[in-house]
């Protein structure tokens, strides 16, 4: 059987498009625009390495530039417009398919058997600790831990089997991330937390599996099967069910198998998005912009996927010791107009109010004014130091910088024109300071 060829160019641009990156910060936030971004790729990844900013703050600045925190937050725990969960990593994601995470909850007991003795010695545990919280309203561990007896550690109150406890609870859908306070988990009821947006019953495991399936391939464009077990990562599905539901899909029509030029592997898109496709292989511009993106971005959540698409290597460095990185502690790579032409790392001094740029890092192929590594379009060099210095204004803006600083440039006849850009947008700068300690 023959099946549809499209360009690599056309998987590139429709991927861009549903990760929300076709215009970077050419939008402003609101609740729609939001709720639709996390719809289209998932999940909004959260960690707690707050170098520059939180990941998830870091990731909605990358599409809508510098926006409150605090409105964010306000969507997030008193409009329930998302919850915490599990779903390439610990996420948000969208309230409005809890119906379909309620049964990734109810089965997590029967996929995580070595949970079994555990639970049989703690079953008063976890009924203890729902009945607290019940009682009590929203807690989190300092309140728990406030709870202990003065006198001795012993009973329920020994803090690991507490922590234990929350965290089946909260995967198996008792209970819910409430709020925080300093980035701390403070924990209620699912069914209290939600109670104003409430949602149908969950969906049965079959229709979970196939909505899976579904989620991944439109978040992603086009994707192989690879790409389809590493891009929503949990729960993480047995691959002869994934082959299974995927077969059934093809069959029924519903996902259409694709070749890609110069590339071997079986590609699969959702039926419906053929036509999204032919029209991003037809768009003059695959992006337009430049952005810098979290190291936890769901674009790079399959790092092989991204140096297939975009001939981009990108590790993450943070748990590399200091002597053996490479690129920096906490690199966020550059997008610009559709290439990854690089990658910076940054520290923000709050109380200085000074975005430290520690080390720009551009890939060979633009240093050597060669063509870009994806194998299509070209690149402006001047462009790319004009709209850099626009990014990193933004990024100082958002993260409360009055100044920025220039440190090392690869390569380092790149620092000068950087520089000047910099001064050129406005940017207030100053001679980089002694690098401080990495972390």
């Amino acid at each position: 059987m023959t099946h549809p060829v499209f360009p690599l160019r056309a998987v590139t641009a429709l991927f861009l498009e549903r990760q929300h990156l076709t215009r970077p910060r050419a939008h402003r936030l609101t609740p729609a625009r939001l709720t639709r971004f996390v719809e289209d790729v998932g999940g909004l990844q959260m960690d707690s390495i707050n170098v520059l900013d939180r990941a998830h703050y870091l990731t909605v600045w990358s599409r809508f530039g510098p926006y409150d925190r605090a409105r964010l937050d306000r969507l997030v725990y008193r409009r329930r417009l998302f919850l915490e969960y599990w779903a390439h990593a610990a996420c948000l994601v969208p309230a409005s398919m809890l119906p379909w995470w309620k049964r990734a909850m109810l089965d997590y007991r029967r996929r995580h058997t070595g949970w079994s003795n555990w639970l049989r010695r703690n079953t008063k545990l976890l009924a203890l600790v729902t009945e607290t919280i019940r009682a009590n309203g929203p807690m989190g561990h300092a309140e728990m831990e406030a709870r202990r007896p003065r006198s001795g550690s012993s009973g329920w109150w020994n803090w690991r089997p507490v922590q234990h406890a929350i965290h089946y609870l909260w995967m198996t859908g008792v209970l819910t991330v409430h709020s925080r306070r300093h980035f701390q988990k403070r924990y209620d009821l699912l069914e209290r937390a939600v109670a104003a947006n409430p949602a149908a019953e969950a969906v049965s495991s079959e229709q979970f599996l196939r909505w899976h399936v579904e989620r991944s391939l439109h978040a992603m464009g086009a994707a192989t099967e690879l790409d389809l077990s590493r891009y929503l990562t949990y729960p993480r599905l047995p691959p002869a069910a994934r082959r299974s539901a995927l077969r059934a899909m093809v069959a029924e029509g519903v996902v259409t198998e694709i070749a890609v030029e110069s590339l071997r592997s079986r590609w699969l898109v959702l039926t419906r998005d053929l036509p999204a496709l032919r029209r991003a292989g037809r768009r003059r511009t695959v992006s337009d912009g430049t952005t810098l993106l979290a190291p936890f971005d769901s674009l790079l959540w399959h790092r092989d996927r991204v140096s297939r698409l975009f001939g981009f290597d990108y590790r993450i460095e943070v748990y590399t010791p200091g002597p053996k990185r490479v690129h920096g502690y906490y690199t966020l790579p550059i997008l610009h107009h559709g290439h990854l032409i690089g990658r910076l790392d940054a520290k923000a001094h709050r109380g200085a109010r000074w975005l430290e740029v520690r080390h720009v890092h551009f890939e060979r192929w633009l240093a050597r004014g060669a063509a870009p590594a994806a194998g299509w379009g070209e690149v402006d060099r001047d462009r790319v130091m004009t709209e850099l210095a626009d990014t990193l204004a933004s990024l100082a803006a958002f993260v409360g910088a009055d100044r920025v600083t220039l440190g090392r440039v690869t390569p380092g006849r790149l620092r000068g024109p950087l520089r000047r850009a910099l001064t050129s947008s406005g940017t207030r700068s100053a001679p980089p300071s002694p690098p401080a300690p990495e972390p």
